[in-house]
């Protein structure tokens, strides 16, 4: 497991196929749970947390954006 953690809600907009690109990184881990109790939340937006951190945006893309330059700067950090 890498040294990056990215969680998704299985019933956000967000899915694990659209960070394949990221989690090829060896530091990186996604994971998908049912829920992360962050009610609302998955309805609303695409979203993830990365090391804890709430990432979101209004589309799929612009997250997923987010999502890499906040794991850009977590590996810039490690090294």
């Amino acid at each position: 497991m890498g040294l990056i953690l990215i969680e998704l809600c299985d019933y956000n907009l967000l899915a694990p196929q659209h960070l394949e690109k990221i989690a090829a990184h060896p530091e990186v881990a996604v994971m998908s749970y049912d829920c992360l109790n962050i009610c609302g939340m998955c309805s609303m937006r695409p979203f993830a947390i990365v090391n804890g951190q709430r990432i979101f945006a209004p589309t799929v893309e612009e997250c997923v954006e987010k999502i890499e330059q906040k794991v850009n700067e977590e590996i810039e950090k490690l090294a």
